[in-house]
């Protein structure tokens, strides 16, 4: 029986760096001009990054925008899989006639 870890949500690599840098959330909204409650709840992981989000959040720390969007693709991605699980492969059959992608 093989184990999944839990999707990680953007919010703890945005936790990680808020402690790597000694920085407050209220100093991190303070300095993105946002408000503290929209960093507390994306360090929660109630909220989701989104592309105005991922700009300041790039701008202040030196990424790029996408870091921070990619962060948050891949974990509604892995959320998803883990929702949809064995019934996509059920569900939804290939194409015979479309070549595959080398995994």
């Amino acid at each position: 029986m093989t184990s999944r870890m839990a999707p990680i949500h953007p919010g703890e690599h945005l936790a990680d760096y808020l402690e790597d840098y000694k920085l407050t959330q209220y100093a991190l909204a303070k300095a993105l001009h946002v408000s503290p409650r929209r960093i507390q709840e994306i360090t929660r992981g109630d909220r989701s990054i989104t592309p105005d989000t991922a700009l300041r959040l790039g701008r202040y720390f030196g990424t790029t925008a996408r870091f921070w969007l990619n962060l948050q693709a891949d974990y509604d991605l892995d959320c998803a899989k883990l929702t949809l699980g064995k019934r996509l492969v059920q569900e939804v059959k290939p194409r015979k006639d479309i070549p595959r992608e080398v995994a």
